[in-house]
């Protein structure tokens, strides 16, 4: 929707994909997607130097891509860095190198046109699957094939290092190695034409805490350079020249927001308590070491959802027993005393690792994932299960069991835990709990109760499976709704089912304020979030009531 008036003010409608508010100048950036040049061509006798040079870039690049990871770990979100170390992956494909190289020799052309011309093609191949990991790779093609021609032309300098401090970054979309240079510069918001909320763009953007509106068609043409623009991202508007009357109301609620959250942060440490005197636990999802300090300092009560994937990730080999234990440690020595749970690896589907054999699946969504694939690889869960044993000895440690679908899933853990407790001479077991991120496993907390001691809602993905709609794929945006009724309804189900059991959410439903009536309504009574909403959402619980009378 664009509406403008006489004073060439416009109202711009899109979708809201990370929460906020900001003022700023827009900075219109039109370097996002670089069009197919010509091909150079070359000699059959420089053939072997088009080799070289592309086995020198994709050696920088991945060096590149490794510090990045490193980066956007400690200053932004474990889980994102996650992105880079898959792009590490995915750059050294063999069978990548192999059509690259394919295409040097057969067409005789550089090696800059060669990776041009290649990963246009796996990009257009992952759009035409049907599967959720095709989907989810047509921007990462697009971003290392960008870092890798960037390498071949010794192109050092990122496009938006120079935006201007106060930006409101305007862009067709955001690649995943955009956005770290957004965190070093003062950009306020960002508005694209395409990006959906579950997509990497969405991702950094909450974990960075900018506002971000997307969804906004011919957003090149339609929006002005260096014009003031007011951005509610919690309403998916902005407003372009406003007059002065509208900034003055922006401005006014821009106060509020920022007198309520200072005040929030202000009762951070102290127990959140319903207005019908129930204490409901905040804890936080953490990946790093950082992660926890931060969640600590903002009055998380512990941590309720530990990452551990990135542990794993940019290996060849996967980490041992000790490995493990110094990394856990070392993450969640901040939260030391407090209780913390460890989810098991959670792996397969659209993160696959060169340590395990990958079987191409038609929708891998559907198919291996979680403990479908650590009851495949017994060796790297009995690895994880004596780790986090061992943890036990100076952390009051839970263990939780990622895409539970059947109730034999948290068995075959238990059995193990139980074997491996007793070789160990371990006194008493972790708790152990279910991810319930399946409808299947959502019907079945009865069953599963007798081998669990919590369940634990991954809303993200029992959104995507209950709807059958990956919240990656913008055709079908509309359907993944994880407040609508029918989640609340299994969540309730599951509480009916399973009445003594404790609840816990820690999807991203649990991060938003204005859903914790109804998730408390639901019995759960433990919530786990990103470490900068813990005071927001124990403010959100003081004006909650547990029962709706």
């Amino acid at each position: 929707m664009l509406m403008c008036d006489k004073e060439a003010t416009l109202l711009i409608q899109g979708k809201g994909i990370s929460p906020g508010l900001a003022e700023g100048r827009t900075f219109v950036h039109r370097d996002m997607l670089r069009s197919l040049d010509a091909p150079t061509g070359i000699k059959a006798e420089n053939i072997e130097r088009e080799f070289g040079h592309l086995d020198d870039a994709t050696a920088r690049t991945t060096g590149d891509l490794l510090v990045l990871a490193t980066r956007v770990e400690k200053e932004i979100d474990s889980r994102l860095a996650a992105v880079f170390e898959t792009h590490q992956v995915m750059l050294n494909d063999p069978t990548l190198r192999e059509e690259l190289r394919a295409e040097i020799r057969g067409n005789l052309v550089s090696a800059s046109s060669a990776v041009k011309a290649v990963f246009l093609r796996w990009e257009k191949r992952f759009l035409l699957m049907e599967s959720q990991l095709a989907r989810h790779k047509g921007d990462d093609m697009r971003d290392i094939s960008k870092r890798l021609s960037d390498a071949l032309a010794g192109i050092k300098i990122h496009p938006l290092e120079h935006i201007p401090p106060g930006s409101v970054l305007v862009a067709n979309r955001l690649l995943p190695s955009d956005t770290i240079f957004l965190s070093q510069h003062s950009t306020v918001a960002v508005l694209l034409e395409y990006g959906g909320a579950g997509s990497h763009a969405a991702l950094f953007a909450r974990a960075m805490g900018l506002p971000c509106i997307a969804d906004i068609p011919m957003i090149l043409k339609r929006v002005p350079a260096d014009a003031l623009a007011l951005v509610d991202a919690n309403l998916g508007e902005v407003i372009i020249g406003p007059q002065a009357k509208q900034k003055a109301i922006f401005r006014q609620k821009v106060d509020a927001r920022r007198k309520a959250f200072i005040a929030a942060q202000a009762r951070a440490r102290e127990q959140a308590v319903t207005r019908d005197g129930v204490a409901i636990a905040v804890l936080a999802n953490v990946g790093c070491r950082d992660d926890t300090k931060r969640a600590m300092e903002n009055g998380a009560e512990g941590v309720g959802l530990y990452r551990t994937e990135h542990i794993y990730m940019g290996r060849m080999t996967p980490p041992d027993v000790d490995e493990l234990l110094d990394e856990m440690r070392r993450t969640l020595e901040p939260a030391q005393g407090n209780p913390v749970c460890v989810r098991l690896l959670d792996i397969g589907a659209d993160k696959p690792f060169p340590f395990i054999s990958f079987l191409a699946e038609t929708n891998p969504a559907l198919g291996r994932r979680g403990i479908r694939l650590l009851r495949e690889y017994p060796g790297l869960l009995e690895t994880q299960l004596q780790a986090v044993l061992k943890l036990s000895e100076e952390f009051d440690v839970r263990i939780l069991v990622p895409m539970v679908a059947l109730p034999e899933d948290v068995a075959k853990v238990k059995e193990c835990l139980t074997h491996l407790g007793s070789e160990l001479r371990v006194s008493a077991l972790p708790k152990l709990g279910a991810m319930i991120e399946t409808p299947a496993a959502a019907l079945s907390a009865q069953a599963i109760e007798q081998y669990a001691d919590f369940l634990s809602f991954g809303t993200n993905d029992l959104t995507q499976y209950t709807f059958a709609a990956d919240r990656e794929n913008a055709a079908v945006e509309q359907y993944f709704n994880d407040a609508a009724d029918v989640i609340f309804r299994l969540l309730q189900i599951t509480h009916d089912d399973a009445p003594g059991m404790p609840l816990s959410v820690c999807g991203e439903l649990a991060g938003r304020a204005e859903h914790i009536p109804k998730l408390l309504q639901c019995g759960v009574r433990t919530l786990s979030v990103a470490p900068p909403l813990i005071p927001i959402i124990k403010e959100a619980i003081r004006e909650s009531r547990c029962n709706a009378t």
